[in-house]
């Protein structure tokens, strides 16, 4: 778990797998406090996009790089459940699809988001 300059938590995924119909986010960090919000931002600075939890009164980002892009992609395109999987725990990640879709959408051909995070989701998704 990594801390950024806005003091908010942030938790890296280290592998992404299609698993018996589910997307699993794989984190080696503790994930038991976390409850799910249901909202995806953009780091367009960092090729990432950034799942909401809560941790009791502040936020905790879950970071989904470009390397864990395919199965997201996967996972949207067959509307399977997406998980985050650490420490023997795990926590649904709710309006995973819709948000994640609506960014997508927003992202392409907008270069508000700048042209190399645009070109990256485009070939992606």
């Amino acid at each position: 778990m990594e801390v950024d300059d806005n003091m908010k938590q942030k938790i890296h995924i280290q592998s992404a797998q299609i698993k018996e119909n589910q997307l699993l986010l794989e984190t080696e960090s503790p994930i038991s406090d976390l409850k799910a919000v249901g909202q995806i931002l953009v780091d367009s600075d960092n090729f990432s996009f950034i799942y909401l939890t809560e941790n009791k009164d502040d936020y905790t980002y879950i970071v989904l790089s470009e390397s864990c892009w395919a199965q997201l992609r996967e996972a949207l395109d067959t509307e399977i459940p997406a998980y985050l999987v650490g420490q023997g725990e795990t926590l649904e990640l709710i309006n995973f699809h819709n948000e994640l879709r609506y960014l997508i959408e927003n992202i392409k051909g907008n270069s508000n988001y700048g042209e190399e995070m645009v070109e990256k989701v485009e070939n992606t998704f």
